[in-house]
């Protein structure tokens, strides 16, 4: 009899330290430790979400889906190079469009997400299981993978005549949201490991913005790819942190609620190091950009703001239990609050003197950043994590992970050249005014060359 009664009070006390555990829970622990994102790398998403939702309204002179207040200011309809519908995909992808942005000097190709009533969108995330799809040295999602051949198939041609019609001063970019953020994240690393079709495009012209991402590639990519490959979050959102395979989600799309509370519980108990060392584990992909609103035990939406890391552990890896999981993953609302969040930073900039971070420097932390992941990934022993030792040095001098299929990549290797600031502190110093002054040891090897 005492032992049953031990037994219920474990079983007891383990219940209520889970439900304890879970639903105090929120989205802003997952970014806690991140530092704040600038205004000049964050100010592309809020544009790029009305590019996505330029998607779902044909004639944008009189949309129907216009964001409320901005509608589609930013968003020429005569830069709309090229739309493609469900006519024109059929089964194989969603729609998708071709946008020539001359303000920004981009190229996007923006795909929309997943339409609830339409099953093909859903035969695409069903058309995987874990391990099923090996591509650059990990694994990825197999249905999105062949929407990214598929469409790359069908306007490679486009891309390369717009890319050569407006030179080297524009830059190349795929978004999404949802199914069409996967999509759009795996295309760009097809389009990275075959630069060459594309007339040898460097990789720093190459960008993607994966919009409330699905998890489409394993941990090693997901960190390879952080220099080319950003994704946004918004607080809470569900399918981020849905590491089961997609097709269980959508296949029981109308008990949700109840197949992620079981995933939750299912997750709290298992460790995290069993987590990211299992090869075929899917994850959002690259760096990532955290809107965060809503804090511990206070109501109601607070000023947005944006933290931004490349995690490699703690990457989105528990279901957050509230009100707000499932609409947090909206496209309007998330180009709403990252426009508020883009404001709110820009002003903060303003008023400041001057910025702590000049823009140069910013740049530099990035490549370190991306370093550091890498580094960290081979630590953590993450399967088939990307080795330092591999990196290529791309033409600006910056360094990245260096591409598997390296029979598709031309571009020369340079040396890598010395930070501007060791060269000031190499050449000059100052004098009793503050001025720079050349030293004089340089002034005599100058003066004796």
């Amino acid at each position: 009899m005492s032992v049953s009664c031990g037994l219920e009070w474990v079983v007891c006390l383990g219940c209520t330290r889970w439900a304890w555990k879970r639903l105090t829970y929120i989205g802003a622990y997952d970014s806690e430790t991140w530092p704040a994102a600038s205004p000049g790398e964050f100010e592309p998403v809020p544009h790029l979400c009305r590019v996505v939702l330029a998607n779902y309204d044909p004639d944008l002179s009189n949309p129907k889906f216009a964001p409320p207040g901005r509608g589609y200011a930013d968003v020429d309809p005569n830069g709309i190079v090229k739309r493609a519908t469900y006519a024109d995909v059929g089964n194989r992808c969603p729609p998708y469009l071709v946008y020539v942005d001359e303000a920004h000097r981009e190229i996007v190709l923006a795909v929309r997400g997943l339409n609830l009533v339409r099953n093909a969108d859903y035969k695409v995330l069903m058309d995987n299981k874990l391990g099923m799809q090996m591509f650059d040295g990990g694994y990825v999602h197999h249905g999105l993978l062949k929407a990214a051949q598929y469409i790359l198939e069908r306007e490679t041609g486009t891309l390369r005549d717009l890319l050569r019609r407006y030179g080297p001063e524009y830059k190349l970019i795929f978004t999404g949201h949802s199914l069409g953020s996967g999509i759009a994240a795996l295309m760009t690393v097809l389009v990275v490991n075959n630069r060459k079709e594309f007339d040898n495009i460097s990789r720093s012209r190459i960008k993607c913005y994966a919009l409330a991402p699905a998890r489409c590639m394993s941990l090693n990519l997901a960190v390879k790819y952080a220099d080319v490959i950003n994704s946004v979050v918004l607080q809470d959102d569900f399918l981020p942190r849905t590491p089961t395979p997609l097709e269980y989600i959508f296949g029981s799309i109308f008990c949700l609620p109840c197949l992620l509370f079981l995933i939750c519980l299912r997750d709290t108990f298992r460790q995290d190091k069993r987590k990211f060392k299992d090869p075929r584990r899917l994850y959002a992909p690259g760096r990532m950009y955290h809107i965060v609103e809503r804090k511990f035990c206070r109501c109601g939406r607070f000023p947005p703001e944006v933290r931004t890391a490349i995690p490699v552990e703690g990457r989105f890896e528990h279901i957050v239990l509230s009100c707000s999981t499932t609409s947090d993953h909206g496209l309007a609302w998330i180009e709403r609050e990252s426009q508020k969040a883009l404001e709110l930073m820009k002003e903060s900039e303003n008023v400041m003197a001057p910025p702590p971070q000049q823009k140069m420097e910013r740049l530099q932390s990035f490549e370190e950043e991306h370093k550091s992941a890498l580094q960290r990934a081979k630590t953590l022993d993450v399967p088939h994590a990307a080795d330092l030792s591999e990196e290529e040095i791309q033409e600006d001098g910056s360094t990245a992970p260096s591409d598997t299929h390296s029979e598709t990549t031309t571009e020369p290797k340079s040396a890598g050249r010395s930070s501007w600031d060791k060269l000031m502190e190499k050449l000059f110093t100052r004098d009793e005014d503050g001025k720079l002054v050349v030293k004089k040891d340089m002034a005599k090897e100058i003066v004796v060359e």
